[in-house]
């Protein structure tokens, strides 16, 4: 992932502020832009450790250091395969280089953490005696590199512990994630004795990624009750944080982050949750814990309780048979394949109950559009909110994203658009287009729905108004 400096800078900040003892904020030798990037994260946070990734090589240290890095972490390949392959030195080069730049490193900064990349695929001996040669030169902690994710956890508690025996320093591990096993892998190195484990904001790295933050620390926090001194409350923020500024959507099954992972859609499921939370999850992890919100969804295998409770926490309380009706309009709905949102039950339980509907807060009175090739997206809205006209304009990547954000701009209360999707109802040039999205405010209330038209804009724009509807039905307590 490429981030921009001032996008580093604060994601460096936000993982301070989440607890983060160490930040790798970059590879400085790398290129200009990357050194300039690990030397405004150096002087920006000063609540964590600020480290830098170097090459066994004196002048890659020394680039380091220009940055005003507290820590340097030096790795060099130990593995036959990537040794001859890729550095193409001998068991005693890398040896001798290890000795020789450890310990010029330990002259520069006070933390050297060294690394033995590939230590999964290394003979046992061999790695242990690289490993004490770099401690030896003065490494101040050596990372167990599980470079590409062959380990089980069985395999990696064993071998951590053996190097835990032989290594007097505290022993670090980096998993990957090619077999879906970093976190498992890192938990099991834990349990042999590591004092510090490597992860990254959504798992985010090479191939298939290395072990995640939020899953590991709370794994750590929750299950084996070890202080980590992260902010857990703070995951959900940093994991949305990273994910915007990479462009990579958290899926929605995503442990302990993702939007379904407090959701309950299941009858059986959300009953019980609606009783007593910890039926149907953990317990010893909650939503609260994560900075989360759990969530009853809707759809063909929804139960009562659960369509009663999100109906009423919009102050809809149709009776027994009301109920019954509205249920099953809904699963008609959902039986069909369609996404049934927020705005579809609360449409359909007005109707049973015979109501005209609530006065809406935001009305659409006009927008407009300008694009072309030549041309930046602008698009400017007018709309009525709570009885006053207010306009807002912007630009954006395309008509869409410019009309979306111009009526964010006439909001008193950000509102984060968290998902958009379109899909063709009818076919042709003149197609019927059907957008659902998905909004959340700064309490963290999630509402979706959806609007169609053969006018793409329109549609987009129509179904953002009632999802803003809904949250505003919430947020001022009204009445139906």
């Amino acid at each position: 992932m490429s981030f921009t400096v001032d996008q580093k800078v604060e994601i460096a900040r936000q993982l301070a502020a989440t607890g983060i003892g160490t930040i790798e904020a970059g590879f400085p030798a790398s290129s200009p832009e990357e050194r300039e990037a690990v030397q405004a994260v150096a002087a920006a946070v000063g609540d964590a450790r600020i480290c830098g990734l170097a090459r066994m090589r004196k002048d890659d240290v020394d680039t380091c250091t220009t940055c005003n890095v507290g820590m340097v972490h030096l790795f060099v390949p130990t593995s036959d395969i990537q040794r001859e392959y890729t550095i193409k030195k001998s068991r005693q080069e890398v040896l001798e280089a290890t000795a020789e730049v450890v310990a010029y490193a330990r002259e520069k900064v006070p933390h050297v953490l060294f690394s033995a990349m590939d230590a999964t695929r290394t003979d046992r001996d061999y790695l242990v005696e690289v490993c004490q040669a770099a401690v030896d030169a003065g490494a101040t902690a050596v990372n167990i590199p599980d470079t590409v994710g062959v380990m089980t956890p069985t395999a990696m508690k064993e071998l951590i512990g053996c190097i835990v025996k032989e290594v007097r320093v505290p022993i670090d591990v980096h998993c990957h994630n090619d077999f879906g096993l970093a976190v498992a892998n890192t938990l099991a190195a834990v349990e042999a004795g590591a004092a510090q484990v490597q992860v990254t904001v959504n798992g985010m790295g090479e191939r298939a990624g290395n072990a995640d933050l939020a899953q590991t620390a709370m794994a750590l926090e929750a299950i084996y009750g070890i202080e980590t001194g992260i902010v857990s409350n703070r995951l959900l923020e940093t994991s949305r944080l990273v994910s915007r500024y990479a462009g990579v959507s958290i899926p929605p099954g995503q442990p302990v982050v993702g939007d379904n992972a407090f959701a309950h859609e299941s009858g059986i499921h959300a009953h019980g949750v609606i009783e007593r939370p910890d039926t149907f999850e953990p317990g010893i992890m909650t939503p609260e814990m994560v900075g989360h919100r759990r969530r009853l969804k809707l759809g063909k295998h929804a139960g009562r309780h659960a369509v009663r409770q999100i109906l009423a926490d919009v102050h809809l309380e149709p009776d027994d048979a009301g109920l019954d009706e509205v249920m099953t309009k809904m699963k008609a709905i959902a039986g069909r394949g369609r996404r049934v949102t927020d705005a579809d039950l609360y449409a359909i339980a007005e109707e049973v109950m015979g109501m005209a509907g609530v006065t809406p807060a935001v009305e659409l009175r006009n927008i407009s559009v300008f694009t072309g090739t030549q041309a930046m997206p602008t698009a400017s809205v007018s709309l009525v909110v709570d009885g006053t006209e207010r306009v807002g304009c912007s630009t954006g990547n395309g008509p869409v994203d410019a009309a979306m954000k111009a009526i964010l701009r006439c909001l008193d209360e950000p509102v984060h658009l968290k998902e958009f999707a379109v899909e063709s109802i009818s076919g042709g040039t003149d197609a019927i287009g059907h957008v659902t999205i998905t909004v959340e405010d700064r309490a963290g209330h999630i509402f979706d729905a959806s609007a169609s038209s053969d006018d793409i804009v329109i549609a987009s724009v129509d179904a953002m108004i009632n999802a803003i509807n809904l949250l505003q039905r919430v947020q001022g307590g009204q009445k139906s």
